[in-house]
């Protein structure tokens, strides 16, 4: 059940010809009060044919009018109204049942409290099977006005009470970190003017996009009216940025004027500050260079960072950092991946936003290896080979996952199902990424001699799930993998238990898929034939110690004359 209290106004009877009207779409009908402050004596247009929107108006209106009589200063602010609406799957609610879940929520946000008979006057409207609106106006009967701060969260509290009193649909506790929904006339004028999205979400996914490309605020500010969004700034008399806010191209008013929204409205953790503490937590490397030019690229060194999330998840300030800089890797990794697997990447950007905030204030300084990651691949002119993405995508569905456990541990219930969200999606783009991958490494399939020796090393090193990897139909792809390590020098038994390690395979639908990215993330850097190894190192001591001699007068030097050796002899 919802509870949306929308903003205060001043025009009561004007509520009241919505409430009792046809609606937009003809879709109301039968409208009539169902509760109210005192039903005895209450006019109602919807029953009695007598009475009119403009009696009931000012029948509600009498301690406003009364106030503004004895006072200099007016109220005009004094219209509340509250729709509350049931979910679609939830059983038909009589008459007296909607009067009873008003009465609640009235209690609830202070309009009505249980057992004050001077509350502030109100009437529950029922014109559709699934919702009511409540209407209130806020002044009481002794003149003062009642105090509604945090209504919000106390009502939507009485309706995770009425969702279990009256066996409805149970939503999950609001924790005040949720971006705000788009308004009604928002969606209509979407809707009106052929955008696929209302103008906060749309503004909002420019946001996060924004944010892997730029490491401070001026920056950022840049990088958004570079993009083409409206931006206004607020600065102080020094300069400094204090504040912005975003407008989407050709969002205008009825005066033609542009219509600016401020980061913060827009989502809780787009705020200025926020942002600012984001991405002034992770200073430019003096030389980046230095690390960009090593082997491994920053598609392999974002999934090294995320090797040890697990690990980084014991304190709660850097647990939130590291999740928050996990929704900014999965937002880098859609924009630069191959376009057949943006769509779904982007999907799974868009649901993890809402695990990335939560109440736990972030360590922002704790996440600075996964934000420079996300930052290196946005910057990358490159794309991914096809193992390194699969082995990312891979590891950022553990990732996903793992988040989501610490959320259901902190009773996050918002953000641990949006983490779910985001990993349904993230193992769509695994397996897209991995199958090209699978087929060539299907078409070298060992011989079947090899395939037994290597399925008892995976009895060996992971009995638990050996059954389940071994009849995974990526096994013969596994096979492979695994014997081209053995080539390469690597104990296959040793490369299994190392990748089991790193990701439990209790939760993987497909085990042998995840061993394969594993294994082939930790093998791109082929060892050495041990054996080979072993004759090098043999050889490196033995030049060590003849040096050594040579250097004591010990043994002769490649230089020195047969003469001058048996000199030395003699001597």
């Amino acid at each position: 059940m919802i509870a949306a209290i929308k903003p205060t106004g001043a025009n009561t009877r004007g509520l009241l010809a919505y409430l009792y009207g046809p609606g937009r779409h003809d879709e109301h009908f039968d409208p009539h009060i169902v509760a109210g402050f005192a039903m005895l004596g209450m006019p109602d247009p919807g029953r009695d044919e007598n009475a009119t929107l403009t009696e009931l108006g000012h029948y509600l209106d009498e301690p406003v009018s009364l106030r503004n009589s004895e006072f200099g200063k007016k109220v005009t602010d004094h219209v509340w109204h509250c729709p509350v609406r049931a979910a679609p799957e939830d059983r038909h609610l009589s008459d007296a049942e909607w009067g009873e879940i008003a009465q609640r929520i009235v209690q609830a946000a202070g309009i009505a409290p249980a057992g004050d008979d001077l509350g502030c006057r109100w009437i529950a409207v029922r014109h559709a099977d699934d919702h009511i609106h409540i209407l209130a106006t806020t002044v009481r009967e002794d003149g003062r006005r009642p105090k509604l701060h945090d209504s919000g969260i106390r009502v939507g509290d009485a309706c995770r009470e009425i969702e279990k009193d009256y066996g409805l649909r149970r939503l999950k506790k609001g924790d005040r970190t949720g971006a705000r929904r788009p308004t009604q006339a928002q969606m209509h004028k979407a809707e009106r003017l052929g955008w696929g999205k209302p103008s906060p979400e749309w503004l909002q996914d420019r946001i996060r996009a924004a944010i892997p490309h730029v490491t401070n605020a001026e920056e950022f500010i840049a990088y958004l009216e570079a993009d083409g969004i409206e931006v206004q700034v607020r600065r102080g008399p020094s300069g400094d940025l204090l504040g912005y806010a975003v407008g989407r191209p050709g969002d205008l008013n009825e005066a033609g004027e542009q219509i600016y929204h401020p980061g913060s409205k827009i989502s809780p953790d787009l705020s200025l500050p926020k942002i600012k503490a984001r991405l002034e937590s992770s200073q430019p490397e003096e030389h980046p260079t230095a690390r960009r030019n090593r082997p491994s690229t920053p598609w392999h060194q974002a999934a090294d960072a995320l090797d040890t999330l697990h690990t980084d998840l014991a304190d709660d300030t850097h647990a939130q950092a590291h999740i928050t800089a996990l929704g900014e890797l999965i937002e880098a990794t859609a924009q630069k991946a191959p376009a057949n697997l943006r769509a779904e990447l982007q999907a799974a950007s868009k649901a993890f936003a809402r695990a990335q905030r939560s109440q736990v204030r972030a360590e922002d300084r704790a996440a600075n290896a996964l934000r420079r990651a996300a930052r290196d691949i946005v910057h990358t002119a490159t794309g991914p080979d096809g193992s390194a993405l699969a082995a990312l995508v891979a590891a950022l569905v553990w990732a996903a996952i793992v988040a989501g456990r610490w959320h259901e541990a902190k009773n996050h219930a918002h953000q641990a199902d949006a983490a779910r969200q985001a990993v349904q999606h993230l193992q769509t783009v695994a397996d897209l990424a991995l199958d090209p991958t699978l087929a060539e490494l299907t078409a070298r399939l060992p011989k079947e001699e090899a395939r037994r020796v290597l399925a008892s090393d995976v009895r060996a090193a992971v009995p638990d799930h050996a059954e389940r990897i071994i009849a995974d139909p990526a096994w013969p792809a596994l096979a492979t993998v695994l014997a081209d390590a053995e080539a390469h020098g690597y104990q296959p038994h040793e490369l299994l238990k190392e990748a089991a390690a790193q990701r439990e395979l209790t939760t993987a639908r497909q085990p042998a898929r995840v061993l394969i990215t594993r294994i082939q993330h930790t093998g791109r850097n082929p060892a050495p034939n041990r054996r080979a190894e072993a004759a090098r190192r043999r050889s490196t001591i033995t030049d060590s110690v003849r040096i050594q001699q040579t250097h004591n007068g010990q043994l002769p030097s490649a230089t020195t004359t047969p003469t001058e050796q048996q000199h030395r002899q003699r001597r």
